[in-house]
Parts: structure tokens; sequence; C-alpha cells
């Protein structure tokens, strides 16, 4: 294997040049773990460093001078304890760990503003949580938009105690997929921000496992491509793609998971058929699939029989969705052994589906359903909130809006300030549950101006709550963007999508409560809504947003507390409120409190 860090020099491109690629993915061989569950240490520096993700050398931010960021590999009942130290010179940092529930561990979140206050340069503080479900997962930035700087890895959870997961495979590879920006994540916000608004455009590359090619392309020489530079590599590069050796006739489960800051993504593999398994870390019923959509902040795991020609190498591509596409396919390649790493497939890469034909993308998720014996749903629930998405201005700046209020986050941290029952540090104002019956989903709002706020939605402890994401027009006419909605601290029942306004009389009739699947990521559609349902048994204060990096920091998202009187029992370590007005609280006391 070559050492992707060895050297960031560009490839040579052109006509001629030869195709050759050289750094490989190992096979990850995996059963069932038997061991008793540990403690799991990590120790990490957060810095920028100098990096080319996509051959074009630029800014990223990095651990332990590693771009992606170590992938975590635990058990289920592990603990998994994290040093963070801050190494960036003016800014603090955070991390969320996607998916994982944080039972017990609100501050432990790794939201900014929500969970902790941000960690100041040269500080370190440890997050320590238990993981307690197997499955595919991975952890993010959750400051400003450290995400989009590259602030990301990867992070599985096996099964353990004899547990056994209900498919079988061979080995497992692992694909994180992101987009890439050359304009830094530092110069996109003031762009978000700024009066006239200007928008970050379409990224200038994907990335799988941190590798992307901008100005040449893998595929060059084939009859249908459209670029005539044709990527070469001499060994290191940081941009050549990592290859997934395969054996012929064996199955291998390939965890998938999205980090992109906007793009949705779709991804196929030449001559082969993938069975999907897992979603956010739960199981699903098997269903046989040509290529797959997964929209920023959703994992899946599929299953792949390398059933083809062994003579010869196949394409992984993986296109944009969603949105008019700008950004060339990430491309990689299924190296069937003992076949060279660098023999060229003989094909072209599947070419990805139309970026707006929501057709192919609703069938996809409605196939999504829970695998049999998998937890039911409550028939009924206890309160229902209504969450209109639209696009709104504010004193000229562009925003997005949920119920016409745009979020605002507070300098102290919402569960500090509920676990002290400090006043005044948030609106204490309660967003509004719903929006206006006459509302026109499908035209531009007729009064764009929205306002900025800080209150939360309180939810008793261990209710049954149903969230209808209903998605509008934006401000420009016949616009409705796709959004992925991502819920901290617990998972959710997809109970359903439709088209339109719901309508209680017709939506209701549509929900599926029989096997919905759990996930903790959902998408809705332009123009129409998504039905999820959660039981509120996670004591906390817990962010559901967009996770479309731009989205989020203009606005779109709100803010979950329950379990409050447990919330304030609970210990948590005082450098997680060390700012803002829980600073003076914690500041004689050392530990937990």
């Amino acid at each position: 294997m070559v050492d992707p860090r060895s050297d960031s020099r560009p490839p040579r491109s052109g006509r001629a040049a030869r195709w050759c690629i050289v750094v490989l993915i190992s096979v990850v061989l995996v059963g069932p773990s038997t061991c008793a569950a540990k403690t799991r240490h990590f120790r990490w520096e957060v810095e920028y460093r100098y990096w080319s993700p996509d051959c074009v050398e630029g800014v990223v931010m990095s651990i332990n001078g590693q771009f992606p960021g170590p992938t975590i590999r635990a058990v289920v009942g592990d603990t998994v304890s994290v040093d963070l130290t801050n190494k960036l010179s003016t800014e603090g940092v955070v991390i969320h760990w996607h998916g994982i529930r944080q039972l017990g561990t609100p501050w432990a979140d790794g939201t900014a503003s929500i969970s902790q206050c941000p960690i100041n340069p040269g500080e370190t503080f440890t997050y320590r949580f238990k993981v307690d479900k197997a499955g595919t997962y991975f952890y993010h930035g959750h400051y400003g938009m450290q995400r989009s700087a590259g602030l990301y890895g990867s992070m599985i959870v096996q099964a353990g105690g004899g547990e056994k997961e209900p498919f079988h495979y061979d080995g497992e590879f692992n694909l994180l997929l992101s987009d890439w920006w050359h304009e830094s994540a530092h110069e996109q916000e003031l762009g978000l921000s700024s009066v006239p608004f200007r928008w970050i455009g379409e990224p200038q590359a994907l990335l799988i496992n941190g590798r992307g090619q901008f100005g040449c392309s893998l595929a060059a020489g084939y009859s249908n491509s459209t670029s005539t530079a044709r990527c070469e590599f001499g060994g290191g590069e940081q941009c050549a793609p990592s290859i997934l050796p395969v054996l012929p006739n064996k199955t291998y489960r390939l965890r998938l998971a999205s980090t992109t800051a906007l793009a949705s993504l779709n991804l196929a593999i030449g001559g082969h058929k993938m069975v999907v398994v897992e979603a956010d870390g739960n199981y699903v019923q098997p269903f046989a699939v040509d290529d797959l959509d997964i929209y920023s902040g959703e994992t899946y795991s599929v299953l792949l029989t390398t059933d083809q020609d062994p003579r010869q190498n196949y394409w992984i591509a993986v296109g944009v969705r969603g949105r008019r596409p700008n950004t060339s396919q990430a491309l990689t390649v299924l190296n069937y052994r003992p076949n060279s790493a660098s023999k060229r497939p003989a094909s072209p890469p599947p070419t990805t589906p139309l970026w707006n034909d929501y057709n192919h993308s609703k069938s996809f998720s409605s196939r999504i359903l829970a695998l049999a014996g998998s937890p039911r749903p409550p028939a009924t629930h206890h309160r229902r909130i209504f969450l209109l998405n639209t696009q709104s201005k504010f004193n000229g700046h562009t925003k997005w809006s949920i119920n016409n209020i745009s979020l605002s986050l507070p300098p102290t941290p919402y569960l500090g300030s509920l676990k002290y029952k400090i006043h005044g540090a948030f609106d204490a104002r309660k967003p509004p549950e719903s929006f206006p019956a006459d509302y026109d989903v499908m035209r531009p709002p007729a009064n764009p101006n929205s306002t900025v706020g800080s209150g939360i939605y309180t939810l008793g402890l261990n209710t049954t709550v149903d969230i209808i994401l209903q998605n509008a027009n934006a401000l420009s006419e016949n616009t409705s963007e796709i959004h992925p909605w991502h819920l901290h601290g617990h998972d959710f029942w997809v109970l359903g999508y439709g088209e339109g306004k719901f309508a209680a009389e017709d939506g209701d009739k549509r929900l599926n409560l029989k096997n919905p699947p759990l996930r903790n990521t959902a998408v809705i559609f332009p123009y129409g809504w998504t039905a999820l349902r959660f039981v509120a048994d996670n004591p906390g204060a817990w962010a559901f947003h967009c996770h479309i990096e731009p989205h989020l920091h203009m606005g779109m998202g709100i803010v979950l507390a329950e379990g409050l009187n447990a919330m304030g029992k609970m210990k948590m370590p005082s450098g997680a409120f060390a700012c803002g007005l829980t600073a003076k609280i914690v500041t004689n006391n050392d530990g937990h409190n």
C-alpha cells in the first residue's frame, strides 16, 4: 500500500497519459465479536494542513495529520473516549458523533451552542460515550461550517456478545462520500451571510474516502466521455483513488456514509447489483438495486457479490442528484484480483440518473422497510408538530426558516441553560407548531420576511411525537429543494412521504405503522412532505436540522428539549459549559456537576 500522504503533487494529464492507480483499500475481514465490553481511548489533535483532496492543493481540517480523520472501530457495549485537543489558532471546534444516540450522555453529542461550548484553541475536551447499537456511522465538525472544511471521519460499530447480524459476508469496505470546494469554508460562510447574498455554487469535486480528481478524469478516452484529460498517477498522490481489491465469487459488505455539505449522491457499480441491508444503523428488509441514492447524513450497508467476469475490473461511480450537476462523477475501481489495479474497465462508468428524476429517488426511498422483528412505532401520537421549510429574508439577508423563524444559536449552550435553570439564555417564547392553513406551498411566499429566534420545543419525557416536515417553494418561482433532516439523540420511524401539502384526513391513511424503517436522517422531496414519529425518551437538548451545511448555517433547524428534571440530576463535565451564562457557575467547580 502506498502512503497517501507521501506526495501531494497533482497528476499529469493528457490524451496519451498512462492510466495508473496504485492506492489500495485493505479489505477488512470481520465477524461477530465475543470480547467483553472495553473502553477504547483515542487522543486527537485538530489542525489545518495543506492537502490536495482533488489534486488541487488547499487547506483541510485534519485529525492527527490525517484527512479524512481516523476511522473509529468499536463493539456494541464499548465506551469510546476521545481526548480532543484544539490546535487551531483562532477558532473553536466540536465533533458530533453522527447516529450515536448518546443515551445518558447528552453533553457528549458534540453540537456547539446546544450540547456544549466550543473547545477553545489550545484546550482539550474529552468525549466519553457508550455505543449501544451495531451499524455504520461517522463523525464530523458541528461548529460553523467545519464539516465543509473536511473535519469528518468514519465510525463503525460491530455486533458483539455473540450477536449475529442477519446477513453473511466475507469482508467489508468503508466508503465515506463527501464534496469539496476550492473556496475555503470561511469564505463560504462570509458569502452566505453577506448582503447581497453570495451562494457557494456547486462543488469542484466529489470525494471517495477524501480522494477525487479535478481537471482530469480516470475515465477519459471512452467513446461517451466528455473529458479529454486522462488522469495519471505515479504513486502516493493524495488524490489518487482508493481501489477496492476483491476476489471472485465472494460477498462483500460496503459501508456507505455521506458527509456531503451540499450534494445528494447516487452510487452505482458497473455490472453489479447491490443488496441494501442496513440504513442509519438499523437493519432493513433486503432488496436489490442497480444504484442507490444517498443524501447528506445518511448511511447504508449494501452486499456486493463478485459474480461478474473475473478477467475484468469494474467502475464504482458516484454522481450528483437533486441539483443541476456541475461536478464530475467521483470514480474508483472494483479490482478483481489477480488483475492489475491499473487495468481499465472494459466499459465506461455507469451513468448517474438524471438529477431531477425524483420518481427514481422516491421509488428507492419507498422500498426501505424495517426488517421483521424490528421495533414498531406506537400506534398513536401524543403531539404532532408541523415544520414548514421556507426560504426567506431577514434584514436583507437570505435565510432558511422553519414556521417563519430562522434559528439563531445563543452563546450559552441550551443543555447548560436547562440543567442550571438559567433564565434569559435563549428566547422564552415557544416557536410555532404549525403554519397557516392557507399557506400555498406551491408558490413563493407572499411575504418573504421572517424573524430569527432561539426558542425551543419542550417535549414531555417518554411521549410519542410526530413531526411532519413540509416542503415548499423557495424564494424563486418553480424552485423547491431536497432537504435531508437529521435528528440528534434519537432514531425515528419514517411513516411515509407525500406530494403537496399534508392533510391529516388523507395523509394519516397513508402512514405505514406496520414496518416503517428506523432512521436518524430522512429526506423531504420538492413540494412534498415526510412524516416521522419518535419517542422522546432521551433527556437532553437535541438539534433537528437540515444536514445541508449552508442551509443549517442560514437557520434551517430547531432545538428539542426533553426530560428537564432528569437533565438537572445528570452529572456533566464542567468543561462543556465554560462559556456564556454558565461560565460563572462552573468556574469554581472541577469534574462533573
